[in-house]
Parts: C-alpha cells; structure tokens; sequence
C-alpha cells in the first residue's frame, strides 16, 4: 500500500529534477548567439593563447620598469636579498622537533 505511493512521490520528483537539470543545462552549453557575447569569447581566446608561460600579455618597457621596480621594492621590503625570485612563494623547511621522554625509568 505505501510502495504505490513511495513510486508516484519519487517518479514526480526525478521527472522535475530531470526537467530542471536539462534547462540549466541547455543554456550553459549553448552556443554564442550574441555578437558581443562572441566578441568576448574570440579575445578570452586569444587572451589565453598569448598568456601562456606565466609572463604579462603585451607587456609594454614602460609596464616591465615599473614591474621591475615594484619586485625590488618589495624584496627591499622584505628582506629579499635580489637573488631570490620574489614572485614564487618560499619553500619553509621546519626540522623535526627532539621528544624527550616525561617519564623516567627506574
């Protein structure tokens, strides 16, 4: 007696989840059909494409100076001594602690 309406309850329910999954679902992958959303799309692209190696995109020298100052001034800041990559995050090396035993045996 409770199984037919267990069936109906749970059939009502994957059926909506179903419908609404597939109508989110439809709109995230549809295909551009605004101008200016393809617009967008075609420069993210290219965007990625040139960003690639981790360096500035169409860095101008006037860009790569005030970078090159800012990194010095924040290895000054820092403690950076020049060498070091300021960009990178410090690699930390903690040693093992030394236990000593609480109890002594006797």
């Amino acid at each position: 007696m409770l199984t037919p309406q267990l069936f109906v309850c749970v059939r009502k329910n994957v059926s909506q989840n179903l419908t609404r999954n597939l109508a989110t679902s439809y709109v995230a992958l549809k295909n551009a059909s605004d101008p200016i959303q393809q617009l967008f799309l075609d420069k993210l692209s290219e965007y990625k494409s040139k960003s690639t190696g981790g360096k500035l995109v169409d860095p101008t020298p006037e860009i790569e100076r005030e970078l090159k100052a800012d990194l010095s001034k924040t290895a000054k800041q820092y403690g950076g001594d020049g060498k070091e990559d300021m960009t990178k995050f410090p690699n930390f090396q903690f040693p093992e602690p030394k236990i000593e035993p609480q109890v002594s045996r006797s």
